[in-house]
């Protein structure tokens, strides 16, 4: 089996995990990975149950792709990503409940608990509203996404990154946990953030944190 018929079949798998992830609904969220000079994307507004391999859209660096199906709308920051990230090689875009709860208020989320360290810093910040599939949201994002492996979207949802598809998966759910427990704890009283040394601490720590280390990928 080719390197790229690998790579199709896992985004195929990982796709169909969204819905019983709780991570997105019906058509909603895309994911990508990057593949020789572009990246391969699911497609738009297809059915995760119904999608095959050969669904996949290549898309090459300017947004060109040559297939039957046209390339998730929100192909422009994927895009951007990875021609900004060089550490980047997939990306996960999804609209779980209580992120997007989260990102309807744009809020960031705080180091309330120590794993904000899944985000790469102190905070899992929002970025700034545009109508989706715009090249002004891909630019809100990448801002967002400075310094980090994971940010809200404001009124949308939420984008995580990783070294393979499984780390940018793992890196969703955990996100999208870590906005459930904040939103509780705002429902209880006011959540007590980590210092700025302690955080340090846990991004240390992290650095070779399971799927936090890209060598558990290999």
């Amino acid at each position: 089996m080719s390197e790229e018929q690998t790579l199709r079949e896992d985004i195929v798998v990982q796709a169909r995990r969204l819905g019983p992830s709780g991570l997105s609904q019906g058509t909603s969220g895309n994911l990508s990975a990057r593949h020789a000079e572009g990246f391969l994307i699911t497609p738009s507004g297809m059915p995760y149950e119904a999608l095959t391999p050969a669904d996949l859209v290549w898309v090459d660096r300017e947004g060109g792709y040559r297939h039957r199906l046209r390339p998730s709308s929100e192909w422009r920051f994927h895009r951007d990503v990875y021609a900004g990230r060089p550490d980047v090689a997939a990306v996960v875009h999804v609209h779980p409940p209580h992120a997007t709860a989260l990102a309807m208020c744009r809020m960031a989320i705080p180091p309330a608990h120590y794993m904000i360290a899944v985000g790469g810093g102190d905070s899992i910040r929002c970025a700034d509203y545009h109508t989706y599939g715009t090249q002004a949201l891909s630019d809100a994002v990448l801002q967002a996404l400075e310094g980090r492996l994971a940010c809200l979207m404001a009124n949308h949802g939420m984008l995580a990154v990783g070294s393979s598809l499984a780390q940018a998966m793992w890196r969703a759910i955990e996100v999208e946990t870590l906005a459930q427990q904040y939103a509780l704890a705002l429902q209880v009283g006011k959540p007590v953030l980590l210092t700025d040394e302690e955080v340090t601490q846990v991004l240390e720590k992290f650095a070779n944190y399971g799927l936090m280390s890209p060598r558990s990928d290999a």
